[in-house]
């Protein structure tokens, strides 16, 4: 078995097997405390310029399968893992993980104590880094890692995003043959989405509550979006830092009052700056699949999927006009919020799931209210 390193800017190294591409890759190493769902995970485009650690001691272990995938391939940087099965044993799989990623070009660094560098980046932060399975020069390794480009400042939404429209219409799948979705509702509404890095499983979830969905380049501008004459405007997930997308908070600036809006994400950070917000970088961010969130309008605790590192500063949001919705219960940060004049709401963490518990599926019903003209 080949070696591989990780080695990270501040000179901490980790040295393992290697399995996946035989490749060298930088990026901003960051940790999900997730139990499953890393096929998921891989192919968040969310994760674009990051490698993974994954806290779970076990991953391969089910394989890799189609219906899994949100996205046509990984965006992940490469996988730190303290075990990882070559092997697949579930009635799903198509291949196993380690194919899946090999074939995507993704390396992977197994058999590391992942408690500690954990710990490690909770205590110092995420930072930047570099996974080699080519090359075990630490000292060198160290030195790409410090010349990376920070996460801060970085547009990676713009390179990730669709480069032409299209149209999505498929809905929920069922996970096992016991499991009803159900069918779509009517397709009563139509939904421009825009793409910053947009998830399957978002799209899916808005054709099942019973819309068509038309998707839209991350830097396409308003007119054109009101052009489509939607009956409502979505603003999804994605990589990188919020603040370089001006022009993006620009367009949607244009579109308040003028349709209902729902962001998830990366679009709850671009509407946040739009309604005249900033946002910061969170020293070691949120992601993971059981994160508690406090619905301050119902007063409910919502269990809920995360996957960021920037966050709206509530401070800087004007409360005569947008009210605070969403809390997070582990460090207080802004996890939703609503405009008081328009239809226009939003949430940092991710209701599609997948990976993740399903308490926040309501938001979906709740955009389809916006759309029929409830308050």
């Amino acid at each position: 078995m080949n070696p591989a390193v990780l080695a990270l800017e501040d000179g901490t190294v980790f040295e393992g097997q290697s399995f996946g591409a035989p490749v060298e890759h930088t990026g901003e190493v960051v940790f999900n405390t997730a139990i499953t769902g890393y096929q998921e995970v891989f192919t968040d485009p969310s994760y674009s310029g990051q490698i993974v650690v994954l806290t779970n001691p076990q991953i391969g272990n089910y394989g890799a399968n189609e219906n899994d995938s949100e996205s046509s391939r990984p965006y992940i940087e490469g996988l730190v893992v303290r075990e990882f099965s070559p092997l697949s044993s579930n009635w799903r799989s198509d291949q196993t993980a380690q194919h899946f990623l090999t074939e995507n070009g993704v390396p992977v660094i197994s058999g590391i104590d992942t408690r500690a560098l954990v710990l490690h980046l909770r205590s110092r932060g995420v930072m930047r880094g570099v996974l080699s399975s080519i090359s075990t020069d630490t000292k060198e390794l160290v030195e790409r890692a410090r010349k990376s480009p920070s996460m801060n400042g970085l547009d990676l939404a713009t390179r990730v995003s669709t480069p032409q429209v299209y149209t999505w219409d498929r809905g929920a799948i069922a996970a096992s043959p016991s499991e009803d979705v159900g069918d779509p509702a009517e397709a009563r509404f139509h939904v421009v989405a825009y793409d910053f890095g947009i998830k399957r499983n978002i799209l899916r979830m808005l054709v099942q509550s019973g819309s068509r969905v038309t998707v839209v380049p991350a830097g396409t501008k308003a007119e054109d979006v009101l052009a489509l004459k939607p009956s409502g405007v979505f603003l999804s997930n994605g990589p990188g830092d919020p603040e370089p997308l001006t022009y993006q908070a620009d367009q949607v600036r244009k579109l308040v009052g003028k349709t209902p809006i729902f962001g998830i994400c990366l679009g709850h950070q671009i509407l946040g700056l739009a309604l005249g917000g900033k946002t910061y970088k969170l020293k070691f961010g949120h992601r993971g699949a059981n994160h508690p969130v406090l619905n301050k309008v119902t007063g409910r605790v919502e269990i809920t999927s995360h996957n960021h590192g920037f966050a709206v500063d509530p401070d800087t949001l004007n409360l005569n006009e947008i009210e605070v919705t969403h809390m997070n219960l582990n460090d207080q940060t802004l996890e939703g919020f609503r405009h008081r004049n328009h239809p226009v709401f939003c949430v940092q963490y991710h209701p599609e799931a997948a990976p993740g518990p399903h308490d926040s599926h309501y938001l979906f019903g709740n955009f389809i209210k916006l759309m029929e003209g409830g308050k």
